[in-house]
C-alpha cells in the first residue's frame, strides 16, 4: 500500500524509516526524534569537514529525504572546516587514501 502515491517519495520514506530504527537499536533510544537529531547532526558535522566534491558524492548516496535535511543550512563556500586534516590524518591507511590529497595534509 502507497502511502504518498507515489513510489519515489513512498520508497525514501521506507529508507529513511528503516535507517532510524537501526539508529534507535545502536544509541538505545526508542525516540525517533531523538534518532533524527543525531542522524542529522551527525551528517552535517561530516559534511562540514569534507571537501565539496567528496561531500556532494556522499549526499548522491543517502536516501532522498536524508539527502534533503544533509545539505539544509549547508554553506559550500566554508567547507572544508580546518578540522578535516585532523580527521583523515587519524584514519587508517585504506580510508585516508578515499579523501583527495589536499585534504590529508
Amino acid at each position: 500500500m502507497s502511502i504518498t502515491g507515489l513510489e519515489v517519495f513512498d520508497s525514501t520514506m521506507h529508507q529513511t524509516n528503516a535507517w532510524l530504527k537501526s539508529l534507535m537499536g545502536k544509541i538505545g533510544t526508542g525516540d525517533r526524534h531523538r534518532a533524527y537529531v543525531a542522524l542529522r547532526v551527525t551528517l552535517h558535522a561530516l559534511r562540514d569537514r569534507l571537501p565539496p566534491e567528496v561531500a556532494v558524492h556522499l549526499a548522491a548516496q543517502l536516501p532522498m529525504l536524508v539527502r534533503g535535511f544533509y545539505y539544509e543550512d549547508w554553506r559550500m563556500a566554508g567547507t572544508p572546516t580546518r578540522e578535516i586534516r585532523k580527521v583523515v590524518s587519524v584514519l587508517p591507511r585504506e580510508l585516508r587514501e578515499l579523501w583527495p590529497a589536499e585534504a590529508r595534509g
